[in-house]
């Protein structure tokens, strides 16, 4: 197989139509230049110059040879450079988990901002409701970074982003409307609007309220966060929802719990040294959690 170094020998000396300055534009000495042709020449079996007294010509071989060189050469030239650009955070692709009511709360700003200052990096996008499925999906090689709740447990390397805040939603009319601030005991014997066991807060909000020995009433489950927050700010039960799904605000009020509780927000990758994801992970360090106000 021909060498990239040897097309390249060849089309100077098309272009120069002399040995020595195609050595001179290389870089190379004349021997070195010579040596590469004959290396080319053993490869196509036949001459692709021919020594003069007063030079060299290039014969209709090595012309023919050249202009195929020439392809060659960009096409390498490319290679290299996407290499380079990927190498370096400009081009590639990045495949993002995220928990669904994470997109907007707090990836939008840096996805605009990728959007705008690295145009050659395509984003993919998925959105779940369970941070252990995002642990499969990231195990299984179909994403390069998570981000979202702190799972039951995983090997990849999980960087912690902050905590974010679990909040209690109910109807404006509700008793809780009067009220500055909820006690978990106080969601005893409530109508509560709960999750489908495939949302990881179903398990969260059960491990809750247990730990404080209190037993919840729910009348209805859902798969999304916000859903339960709107069915909770129109009467039908108070629910608990974590402050990122009130990038749409709710009709009814929404309170802190006395004392308050969070749960940790993190970024989860098996490739921490890839320059994409490290770059990402680098924005979404610097901008931080949003903050949340949960004033009715």
């Amino acid at each position: 197989m021909a060498t990239l170094r040897a097309l390249e020998c060849l089309v100077a000396l098309v272009d120069t139509g002399s040995v020595t300055k195609a050595a001179a534009a290389l870089h190379l000495s004349q021997p070195a230049l010579s040596h590469q042709i004959a290396s080319l020449e053993r490869e196509l079996d036949t001459p692709v110059v021919e020594r003069l007294s007063r030079g060299v010509r290039v014969t209709a071989a090595g012309m023919a040879a050249a202009a195929e060189a020439r392809a060659a050469l960009r096409a390498a030239g490319r290679a290299v450079q996407a290499g380079r650009d990927v190498g370096a955070g400009r081009a590639g692709r990045l495949r993002l988990a995220c928990a669904e009511t994470m997109t907007v709360w707090l990836l939008l700003p840096v996805l605009r901002r990728w959007r705008t200052r690295r145009p050659d990096v395509q984003l993919d996008l998925m959105e779940f409701t369970s941070s252990d499925t995002m642990v499969e999906i990231l195990m299984a090689g179909e994403a390069d970074l998570v981000v979202g709740p702190e799972p039951t447990g995983t090997t990849a390397y999980l960087e912690q982003l902050g905590d974010e805040e679990m909040v209690v939603v109910a109807a404006g009319e509700h008793r809780f409307a009067n009220q500055s601030s909820v006690t978990v005991d106080e969601l005893l014997d409530e109508p509560f609007i709960h999750y489908t066991p495939d949302n990881g807060n179903a398990a969260w909000v059960d491990q809750f309220v247990s730990a404080h020995q209190v037993s919840l009433t729910p009348v209805l489950r859902t798969r999304s966060p916000r859903t339960a927050a709107q069915l909770a700010g129109a009467g039908m039960g108070v629910t608990i929802v974590p402050a990122s799904a009130l990038t749409a605000r709710p009709a009814g009020v929404v309170r802190r719990f006395e004392p308050r509780i969070h749960r940790g927000v993190v970024a989860m990758t098996s490739t921490p040294s890839d320059a994409l994801v490290s770059q990402f992970l680098a924005d979404l360090r610097r901008r931080g959690l949003p903050v949340v106000h949960t004033a009715a």
